[in-house]
C-alpha cells in the first residue's frame, strides 16, 4: 500500500444518488415492470427501504413474497432496459457534480463504487464523458455482498492501491454509510435522497455539492 502524504489518497463515488439523480427513474422502471407482471397494485414493495443497495436484492424479495413466473434475470433485464430509456430521456445528472469530479481528479483517483450492475453503471457513464473520471469502476455484481457489507468499498480501495483509511467515500443512502463506515473508510454523506437525520452516522453531512468542494479541497 502507497504511504500517506495528505490526508486522503483517493475519493469513491457511490452513483445512483450521488452521479445521478436516478432513485426516481430506478422506482418508475420497476414499477412499470411490476404493473405489466400484474402486481402494480399489490408488489408491497418500499422502495426507500432499498436506496442503495442492489436490483438484486429487491428482486429476490419480491420473488420470496410472491414467486411469480418471471425469473430473477428476466426481472432484472426488464427492468435494467426500461431504467436506460428513462435515463435516455431524463438525462438527470446533479447539477455541481462534474465540476466538482473535474476539480478533485487531478488530485487524486476517483472510483465509483456502485450497488447498480454494469449495464445501469455503464450507461450513467456515457453521459457528459463521466467515465473518464473515474480511475476503477466497481459493481455490486463484482463483491459477494452488497451495501450495507463493506464488500464493495474495500474491493475499490484494493484497486485503487489504498489502504481504507486512506479513503474517502461520497453516499447519499444509510446502506451505502454503514457499508463505508465497516470499511474503515470516511464518508460524507449528501441529502440527495434522504433527510439528514437518516444519515447521522457519516462522517460528515452535506446538502450541496458545493460543501464537498470545500470540505475535500
Amino acid at each position: 500500500m502507497k504511504s500517506t502524504k495528505t490526508k486522503y489518497q483517493a475519493y469513491i463515488f457511490d452513483m445512483d444518488g450521488v452521479v445521478v439523480d436516478s432513485e426516481p427513474l430506478h422506482e418508475r422502471a420497476f414499477l412499470e415492470v411490476l404493473e405489466e407482471i400484474g402486481y402494480g397494485r399489490s408488489h408491497g414493495i418500499d422502495f426507500p427501504a432499498y436506496y442503495g443497495k442492489s436490483d438484486v436484492i429487491v428482486w429476490r424479495d419480491f420473488i420470496s413474497r410472491h414467486r411469480p413466473s418471471q425469473s430473477l434475470e428476466e426481472l432484472l433485464a426488464r427492468k435494467e432496459q426500461k431504467f436506460a430509456a428513462l435515463l435516455q430521456q431524463e438525462q438527470p445528472i446533479f447539477n455541481g457534480l462534474p465540476e466538482l469530479l473535474a476539480k478533485l481528479s487531478p488530485r487524486a483517483p476517483l472510483a465509483l463504487a456502485s450497488g447498480s450492475r454494469h449495464p445501469t453503471i455503464n450507461a450513467v457513464l456515457a453521459m457528459r464523458g463521466l467515465r473518464s473520471f473515474f480511475r476503477v469502476v466497481v459493481s455490486s455484481e463484482d463483491v459477494a455482498h452488497g451495501k450495507p457489507a463493506p464488500d464493495i468499498f474495500l474491493r475499490t480501495a484494493e484497486l485503487l492501491d489504498f489502504a481504507p483509511n486512506e479513503c474517502c467515500v461520497v453516499e447519499d443512502s444509510a446502506s451505502g454509510v454503514d457499508a463505508a463506515l465497516a470499511a474503515g473508510m470516511t464518508v460524507i454523506a449528501i441529502t440527495n435522497s434522504l433527510p439528514a437525520v437518516k444519515l447521522s452516522r457519516a462522517t460528515r453531512v452535506v446538502e450541496t455539492y458545493a460543501e464537498i468542494e470545500q470540505l475535500l479541497l
